[in-house]
């Protein structure tokens, strides 16, 4: 009998209480200072960048400070694989990690970018999984642990509504290939081997074209 993956959540909290414990607690205005590395990709408002049909960074303005640190210091260990950022990550401290994340944390989200032309029934699809799901597939939607409107759920589920479509996707995929792997309990990747490719892009373009929320 195949599992439902939304029982893993519960059981990926506890990875996250203890980072949470161990963080060190951030200051918003050092933290623009440290902000001047990522500007270049990410932009001065953190709004990051798309480039249809090539690279998209990802928009750090509005993330949970929490998660923020947690995954820049997963790839300052290794167990989170990015190439681009690791140079960057590893001028960072503790204390520098937790500035910059709640310098970010604190900005006002911008809007997403990427998949202005779908057509309908991309959206349609997009909209079925990020709310309903899909269980004859045994894909949870994303709003069961990214929360209302997938604006996030407290430190552990980032929001990802009004994140670029080309980021959604890149994640997605290395999800499903396993080439990322530090959500807890496997959760992202065993939703992720569920999609096909067509579902990672419906998916990825709708909650681009969804509201982030405000501050």
């Amino acid at each position: 009998m195949r599992k439902i993956p939304i029982t893993l959540a519960a059981f990926g909290l506890a990875a996250y209480a203890g980072f949470a414990l161990a963080a060190t607690e951030g200051d918003a205005e050092r933290g623009k200072e440290v902000a001047n590395l990522c500007i270049a990709c990410h932009q001065a408002d953190g709004s990051g960048m798309h480039i249809e049909g090539g690279e998209s960074w990802p928009r750090l303005a509005g993330l949970n400070a929490t998660y923020f640190a947690k995954q820049i210091h997963d790839i300052k260990k290794g167990t989170r694989v990015n190439a681009t950022m690791t140079p960057f990550v590893n001028m960072l401290d503790d204390q520098k990690i937790a500035d910059v994340a709640a310098y970010y944390s604190q900005l006002e989200p911008t809007a997403g970018q990427g998949g202005a032309n779908a057509d309908e029934a991309t959206l349609k699809r997009g909209q079925q999984l990020a709310e309903r799901g899909d269980w004859s597939q045994y894909i949870v939607s994303c709003k069961s642990c990214h929360g209302p409107g997938n604006r996030g759920a407290g430190d552990v589920f980032p929001g990802i509504a009004g994140q670029h479509t080309g980021y959604i996707e890149t994640q997605l995929k290395a999800w499903k290939e396993g080439t990322r792997k530090n959500d807890p309990q496997d959760l992202m990747g065993s939703i992720a081997r569920r999609m096909s490719d067509e579902d990672i892009h419906a998916v990825a373009v709708w909650l681009a074209n969804q509201s982030a929320g405000s501050k």
